[in-house]
């Protein structure tokens, strides 16, 4: 058989050489003579490209007649993410954060969107990420298509839910619960994309087996994560279960005897094999690390917008209020400033110190979630740095409830003895996945290679300490391009961030942001 396929992208065809089996498979070819040779015109889609390969045709994806919409140009990386997508109506994608999936994902649907092929789009993200993310990224990647986010009260999303007109509907992981009958009534989103898909990696929760059966009659399934199995290789059977449940056993206690031993009441632990096991499980995948992707440089640079929780920002704005009275009286001064701004820095992270000496702690959900989501998001070590002692503590917390038991914690508390033990560990050793730590503790002379990311859950107002910090893992011994990122809330934040990134944060420079910051606008 002769295996030549020819491409026209004037009219999205595939030419390949007539025989009588091709001519009784593809109503819509149409027979073309070029020279002496006959061929047959095939409309270039994901269905035809797939009967194509599976019958030994070298066929391209159809996605080289796509004209990538938006304002930037796909890496590499990303066109062969949008090839697996649309070629697998129940696909993963297990790119590292940072590798432009969420573009990706976009630039797929709307591919085959364009061509009648599937419906609306629904997107379940964590809450943190709807607007700043999605509803941003549709914009830029996919601008002539309309989106809206479905958050708010019940009566709010369901409203938002009624209005047809739009193409892409964005609801957090928890919402479904909320629009689920709505939802269910919408025939014409047939396209289900989960971000973050490990986050259902429970599957006795109810969220996990209510989105298992609203993706059961649905035509395209895909789901999104850089760190599918965040605690153990039975992670997976969750995500299975929603995507492609025919790659796992019916029942979870199948699947975890498959993969795991025995060896108390309450204990198990894996099998040699299993990560290999889990891996089949979540098929057809793609999957890219940072490393891939050429286009980007050595060390990539992200900054987050995170809103604070509404008593948070309650507290801020009062706090705001007052400063700036005291700013416009000249009662700040350089001494001054900065108690207030560490005040204001306290509020935006999540945790005050009151007049007593007690913390308080304030409604960011918010950013702990995001938190989870970065480290949910890397495949290896992660460094996180928080600039006061309460908020290690509170993000240690938040680590514990969500099931992470491979931490360690460095502070000014934590004895000489003890800290050159968790270095010496976290570098050397596959112990501690994750470092929360205060950064003054990190600034100097140690390699933490180990890490490939930095995320500073808060800014510091310390250049020295900030580029000392970020160089623990931008050091020699590191195999693997780093991300640092940013978590900012407040508009105090942000301008810290524009400082420490100029190079130009000092003592009376936190004054002169501090009066910008107090005289401008608000900060939410």
């Amino acid at each position: 058989m002769n295996m030549q396929v020819k491409v026209s992208g004037a009219h999205r065809m595939v030419a390949v050489p007539e025989n009588a089996t091709l001519v009784g498979m593809f109503a819509k070819a149409k027979r073309i003579v070029i020279g002496e040779q006959a061929w047959l015109a095939i409309p270039h889609d994901p269905v035809s490209t797939l009967v194509l390969r599976r019958l030994g045709y070298d066929c391209p994806s159809p996605i080289v007649h796509y004209n990538w919409p938006g304002i930037m140009h796909p890496f590499a990386v990303q066109r062969n993410t949008v090839s697996h997508l649309v070629m697998n109506q129940r696909a993963y994608v297990l790119n590292e954060m940072g590798t432009g999936k969420t573009k990706s994902a976009l630039w797929a649907w709307d591919f085959l969107y364009s061509l009648g092929l599937t419906g609306k789009l629904i997107v379940f993200a964590p809450l943190s990420t709807l607007q700043v993310v999605w509803a941003a990224e549709v914009l830029e990647t996919i601008p002539h298509r309309s989106a809206v986010v479905l958050y708010g009260v019940r009566a709010k999303r369901e409203e938002l839910l009624c209005h047809t007109e739009y193409d892409i509907y964005i609801v957090n992981h928890d919402g479904y619960k909320v629009i689920k009958d709505k939802l269910d009534a919408r025939t014409d989103i047939t396209h289900v994309l989960i971000d973050e898909l490990a986050i259902y990696r429970n599957y006795g929760s109810p969220r996990a087996k209510a989105m298992a059966k609203y993706c059961e009659k649905k035509p395209w399934v895909w789901g999104m994560t850089g760190s599918p199995i965040p605690t153990a290789p039975t992670d997976v059977f969750a995500q299975a279960k929603i995507v492609t449940p025919r790659t796992v056993p019916k029942y979870f206690k199948g699947f975890r005897e498959e993969l795991m031993y025995k060896v108390s009441e309450f204990k198990w632990v894996s099998k040699p094999n299993a990560i290999d096991r889990a891996f089949t499980a979540l098929q057809p995948a793609v999957r890219y690390t940072l490393d891939d992707v050429a286009e980007l440089p050595p060390v990539v640079e992200r900054f987050i917008d995170v809103p604070m929780g509404a008593k948070q920002a309650k507290i801020y704005n009062e706090l705001y209020k007052k400063a700036y009275t005291l700013v416009k009286e000249g009662a700040v001064t350089a001494a001054n400033a900065g108690g207030i701004m560490s005040k204001l820095m306290q509020i935006a992270c999540g945790w005050v110190y009151t007049t007593s000496g007690a913390i308080a702690t304030l409604d960011n959900d918010a950013r702990l979630q995001a938190a989870l989501d970065v480290i949910e998001s890397t495949s290896n070590k992660i460094l996180i740095f928080a600039t006061f002692k309460h908020a290690t503590a509170g993000i240690a917390a938040a680590l514990v409830h969500a099931g992470y038991e491979d931490y360690a914690i460095v502070t000014g508390d934590t004895p000489a003895g003890e800290r050159n033990e968790i270095f010496t560990l976290f570098q050397k050793t596959d112990k501690y996945r994750i470092m929360v730590a205060h950064p003054q503790c990190l600034a100097h002379g140690i390699t933490l290679t180990r890490a490939d990311t930095i995320l500073w859950f808060n800014p510091c107002t310390s250049l020295e300490i900030y580029e000392q910090a970020n160089q623990r893992i931008h050091r020699v011994g590191q195999k693997h391009k780093q991300q640092i990122v940013h978590f900012q809330g407040a508009n105090i934040e942000r301008h810290v961030y524009r400082l420490l990134t100029n190079k130009r944060v000092s003592q009376i420079g936190l004054l002169e942001l501090f009066r910008e910051d107090t005289g401008a606008r608000k900060v939410a």
